[in-house]
């Protein structure tokens, strides 16, 4: 498997979801995610980390609370949120930075 860091300095851009299994609202987030990729398909390449697996990466990306979407290209974080981000948002947001 690649490792993250060749992941994140793609062209194409990243959207990383990090999640931890006993969080309720990270539960909502895998159906949407695959929506997203069912429409964008392979403009987007779409990553899940625990943050509970890999504490040092949740501290390098100051992940305060879960789930957190964060999105990058080229190695430059372009977007991040917290919180479920339903599907109809998600979907128009990543349009801009993949056309960009």
């Amino acid at each position: 498997m690649e490792n993250l860091q060749t992941i994140l300095q793609s062209a194409t851009p990243v959207l990383i979801d990090c999640f931890a299994t006993w969080c309720g609202p990270c539960k909502m987030v895998p159906p949407i995610l695959k929506d997203v990729k069912a429409r964008l398909g392979d403009t987007l390449r779409i990553v899940q980390i625990d943050i509970d697996k890999n504490p040092k990466l949740a501290a390098q990306w100051q992940i305060a609370s879960v789930p957190t979407l964060l999105l990058y290209r080229e190695g430059k974080l372009l977007w991040r949120q917290s919180g479920v981000v339903p599907a109809h948002q998600l979907i128009p947001l990543l349009n801009s930075y993949i056309q960009s």
